[in-house]
């Protein structure tokens, strides 16, 4: 054999060997990945991020997806001649924009169970009504009406436990059910942090459309590679962090807060970014940790 095949041969070991303690500290525990924005965009990408979350199923994690549907929606709201419209990055959706969204979730729901299912492993795909999981009210953004839009007030994580238990792995749309049991479209960030904080998860990854934290999004040497959830609100009250960053790092920090052990905000176009986060010493995107967790390793 070759000097040089031997030499790939050994890195692949080496790979491996890394990857070892970090799954053996995390076997068994469950996994929130949020999927949604570019890395939708193509299947190709899509493939990439369900390849992952089944090889994590496989080395022993419990993972659970739960994903949006954005740019669907959008694209079929204007086949119908009604123009997408958002406040605050919120999709204002009436009724007719909210039949549609649920019938895109649910297309895209079921696309990503058929690409769990051909790689061999057991899938079921769920919305936040069944069950009861997901329960709203609705949503104001900053006092304006923006429609079926909902705020989970209470999570029934039974479904997904029992789904869990029967080895079964849970893709679920962010839609919930109000008082009135009426149908709510649910920010997928937020369902995401809010199912998280419900069963207990050690992790809970954000799939985004950025590489993690900047200070400074003009300066590329400004990245956070890691901080605490206190080091987070100081970032949010200092006003640096604007956009669609502001909310999710909210949502970062609130699930620190209820019990969430790490956060992982990736870039969801780099292939194979949740392994690279999760198996490597140093990672690629940015970790939110405890304030008293003092480990250095992701």
């Amino acid at each position: 054999m070759e000097t040089r095949e031997m030499n790939e041969i050994m890195k692949k070991a080496e790979v491996l060997i890394e990857a070892l303690p970090y799954i053996q500290k995390f076997n068994r525990k469950i996994i929130v990945v949020k999927y949604g924005g570019s890395a939708m965009s193509n299947e190709e990408l899509q493939r990439n991020v369900i390849k992952d979350v089944t090889l994590l199923k496989l080395v022993g994690f419990k993972p659970i997806i739960v994903h949006g549907g954005g740019k669907a929606i959008s694209k079929w709201v204007e086949k119908t001649g009604k123009k997408a419209e958002f406040i605050n990055g919120l999709r204002v959706t009436d009724a007719e924009t909210m039949e549609i969204a649920e019938m895109v979730l649910n297309k895209v729901n079921k696309d990503l169970v058929r690409m769990v299912e051909e790689l061999g492993v057991k899938a079921v795909g769920i919305s936040g009504k069944d069950g009861a999981m997901l329960k709203v009210e609705k949503k104001y953004s900053d006092g304006q009406d923006i429609g079926y839009v909902g705020e989970v007030t209470k999570v029934d994580p039974k479904v997904i436990y029992d789904l869990l238990e029967n080895d079964f792995l849970p893709i679920i749309a962010p839609i919930g059910l109000d008082d009135n049991f009426d149908t709510y479209n649910i920010n997928a960030d937020d369902a995401a942090c809010a199912i998280a904080k419900a069963v207990g998860a050690d992790k809970l990854v954000f799939l985004t459309d950025i590489e993690g934290l900047y200070k400074d999004i003009n300066d590329k040497s400004s990245f956070i590679s890691r901080l605490t959830d206190k080091e987070a609100d100081e970032l949010i009250g200092s006003g640096l962090i604007g956009g669609g960053m502001l909310p999710k790092l909210g949502n970062c920090t609130s699930a620190i807060k209820n019990g969430v052990n790490r956060v992982h905000i990736l870039d969801g176009r780099i292939p194979h970014c949740l392994l690279l986060e999760i198996f490597t010493n140093h990672g690629i995107g940015t970790a939110i940790i405890k304030e008293e967790d003092t480990e250095h390793n992701r």
